[in-house]
Parts: structure tokens; C-alpha cells; sequence
């Protein structure tokens, strides 16, 4: 009976550091930024565009179904990073704010997926000001170059 309880504790403690491991980010914040979230979120901005140059008025937007899957990846992307933003990996040290700017962005890449599902330009490019607004609020907050004390990178 012992050996029996004594390998169940072993086992659970083993478990929940199997589990404290798998919360660890493998990067900073400043690196998810630079080399994911910014990367996802520019393929949704640079989805629609409406440029007005010395050559003319031009429009830019998805006008094949891959392209239009590619926009709606991006968004969904950015709803799974919102998330990844919650866990305890990024969010220990920082405020309540930290989650409620991780779930607005959560929040908005549900109407920019569905803006994409739509084929929505219109819709994308006005979605794509939202998520643009809910990245500066955090960023105000939070400044990119300073990340929380004792994080590196």
C-alpha cells in the first residue's frame, strides 16, 4: 500500500512538472511579438489597402479563395495568440489589463475571421483599425522595448 501511494505521489509531482514546463514560454513577449504576432497581424492589415499615389487610386484586397483562406488563417491566428498571451508563461507579472488586451484581441479576430469568411474587403479594412487599436492600447501600456522587469530579450 505504501509503494502504491508512494508511486502516486511520485507520479502526480512528476505530472505537475511536466505541466509548470509546458506553460514556460519558449520566447519572450518581445520576441512573440516581433516574430509571430507582428508578422500574423501584417497579413491581415496588408489584405486590404486602398493606396492613392502619383500613379492613381489602386486597391488591394484577396481575390481568390486561397487568398481569402489566407486572410481568415491570419485572424484566426490572432485569436490563438491572444490566447497564448493569457497564459501564465506571458501574463505572470502583468496587470489585469494584460488579460483584458490579450481577450479584446481575442474578441476581434472573431470578427476579422468572419469578415474574411465573408469576403468582406470593406469589412477587413475597418476590422484591420480595430485590431490596430487594440495592439496600440497594450502597446501604451506596455511598452514594446521594455517588456517587465527582470525579462530579457
Amino acid at each position: 500500500m505504501r509503494k502504491s501511494l508512494f508511486i502516486a505521489i511520485a507520479g502526480a509531482a512528476a505530472l505537475a512538472g511536466c505541466q509548470q514546463r509546458a506553460e514556460a514560454p519558449d520566447r519572450t513577449v518581445q520576441q512573440l511579438m516581433a516574430d509571430v504576432v507582428q508578422p500574423t497581424t501584417e497579413i491581415y492589415w496588408n489584405s486590404v489597402q486602398y493606396i492613392s499615389d502619383e500613379e492613381g487610386e489602386h486597391e488591394i484586397y484577396p481575390r481568390t479563395d486561397e487568398e481569402w483562406q489566407r486572410v481568415r488563417d491570419a485572424a484566426i491566428r490572432i485569436g490563438e495568440l491572444g490566447e497564448l498571451l493569457k497564459t501564465p508563461g506571458y501574463s505572470d507579472g502583468r496587470g489585469d489589463d494584460w488579460l483584458e488586451f490579450a481577450d479584446a484581441l481575442v474578441e476581434v479576430s472573431k470578427l476579422a475571421e468572419q469578415a474574411a469568411v465573408e469576403q468582406d474587403r470593406d469589412k477587413v479594412f475597418e476590422v484591420g483599425g480595430t485590431i490596430y487599436n487594440v495592439c496600440s492600447a497594450c502597446h501604451q501600456v506596455y511598452p514594446p522595448a521594455e517588456g517587465i522587469p527582470g525579462e530579457t530579450g
